[in-house]
């Protein structure tokens, strides 16, 4: 499966680079593009909960990479309030 890299800026200033296993992420989010908090955290769970199903019917096993993924972004959402924003800044 293809991968993705996703580089994002945190309310903070703070940029991470988030990682999905699979290319679905482009179907819920988009380069250039701020995100509120809330709406970003419930994207990126759908995505990379996705991302891992699609792991379990290719390869019969969840993806750990993609779930960890979700578990640093859920853990770094509870750092801001909902009405701050993430930016998107590159998908590759």
């Amino acid at each position: 499966m293809p991968e993705v890299m996703f580089k994002v800026r945190w309310p903070d200033g703070k940029v991470e680079d988030c990682y999905s296993p699979s290319t679905v992420i482009f179907e819920f989010i988009e380069q250039g593009e701020s995100y509120r908090l809330n709406d970003f955290v419930d994207l990126s769970t759908k995505a990379l909960n996705l991302a891992s199903e699609r792991v379990l019917k290719k390869y019969g096993f969840r993806c750990t990479s993609a779930e960890s993924q979700l578990d640093k972004i859920l853990a770094t959402a509870k750092s801001f309030t909902p009405d701050q924003s993430v930016d998107c800044l590159s998908l590759e």
